[in-house]
């Protein structure tokens, strides 16, 4: 069986000594000294000043919110994951769906202006794929409106923006190491900030707004992670250039093979040095993609629609014009992709696509 994604593993052997130190230590949660020690590394390996490794990336765009007190309307994209939706609206905030390009699948800068009104406070985007949006745009119109930007970057380790971490741009940034991602903690996720007052604020919501044992500031929820989990990124981490280039090796192979099938294919932002964390393809009909996934289950291959359906229509929010989200989302494919998967079965998953589009 292909899944569309398999986790990546580390040697079982170099993950059971850290078990056995958090035996020895009972120290589980509440910020062990290996949820410290993945932080140091993880900043040093993407070369940010700030982060903070959290609970799962849905929680960290709703303490986002929360830390830059986001209020009224939030600019978002409709072709997401829910939770980028789910989060806004979880903060009482509401949803202001701005359509995509057609391209690179990420928000529209250029559409962002007409959205705007007396109540927008911020702009929620998401760096689709791991593809970058184009920051400097969306950068210059918050300054003009004075809005608050956040970066849904749940995709996005490894990816850089003008040979930076696409972390260290917005005013905060999200993102998840579940362990469908590239880089991955069982679940978790983690959030960026330039900001070290910021910095701080997310910290106490983090920890229950604990400033001591018997004192707080604000409200808080409980976003922290375990040892259980920061041993696993720990051993993760020592492998992601070979995953990394691993991945780039694949999504070109892809790439080279699907030359001939008659669909489209993610337009990287030239500003961005890719992670090729997934690999979508946009069918000319909905049928045609209904077809090529009924052909590769028949083999024990299971792609995704991802995303599906546009945020847009979603029951719970309001409606938005958005026919370019509208449009894709039914006929977007994500292959699979993932570490160990064999060049001969992506040779089959292409020659299964090639063959239902010539019958």
């Amino acid at each position: 069986m292909i899944n569309v994604t398999k986790t990546f593993l580390p040697p079982y052997h170099e993950y059971e000594p850290y078990l056995k130190d958090i035996y020895n230590r009972a120290w589980l949660t509440n910020n062990g000294p290996l949820l410290n020690e993945l932080e140091l590394k993880l900043k040093e390996y993407l070369d940010v000043d700030h982060m903070l490794v959290l609970s799962n990336g849905t929680i960290a765009l709703q303490m986002a919110l929360k830390a830059l007190d986001i209020k009224g309307e939030v600019i978002t994209t409709p072709f997401s994951y829910v939770a980028t939706t789910s989060s806004i609206v979880w903060e009482n905030c509401q949803p202001v769906f701005v359509d995509i390009d057609e391209d690179d699948f990420n928000i529209d800068p250029g559409k962002i202006e007409a959205a705007i009104t007396p109540q927008t406070t911020a702009i929620l985007a998401t760096h689709v794929y791991g593809n970058a949006c184009k920051i400097d745009e969306i950068r210059q119109i918050a300054e003009k409106h004075n809005l608050k930007v956040i970066y849904d970057a749940a995709h996005c380790f490894g990816t850089s923006y003008k040979n930076r971490s696409i972390f260290n741009y917005g005013d905060v940034v999200t993102t998840s190491f579940h362990a469908t991602k590239i880089f991955q903690t069982v679940e978790g996720g983690a959030v960026f900030t330039q900001d070290p007052q910021l910095l701080r604020r997310l910290s106490l919501l983090r920890n229950f707004g604990h400033t001591s044992p018997t004192s707080f500031e604000g409200v808080g929820i409980n976003a922290k992670n375990s040892e259980l989990h920061a041993a696993m990124g720990l051993c993760v981490l020592k492998y992601m250039p070979q995953i990394l280039e691993t991945r780039k090796k694949q999504w070109l192979y892809y790439l080279q093979k699907l030359a001939g099938l008659h669909c489209r294919f993610l337009k990287i932002n030239t500003d961005c040095e890719f992670n090729y964390s997934y690999f979508p393809i946009v069918f000319k009909t909905e049928e045609s993609l209904v077809k090529s996934i009924e052909a590769l289950n028949n083999q024990y291959v299971f792609p995704r629609r991802y995303f599906f359906p546009s945020l847009s229509t979603l029951d719970y929010v309001n409606k938005f014009d958005c026919p370019v989200a509208e449009d894709i989302s039914p006929k977007v494919l994500c292959l699979p992709l993932y570490h160990d998967l064999k060049q001969e079965e992506q040779d089959m998953i292409c020659r299964i696509l090639l063959r239902v589009q010539n019958n």
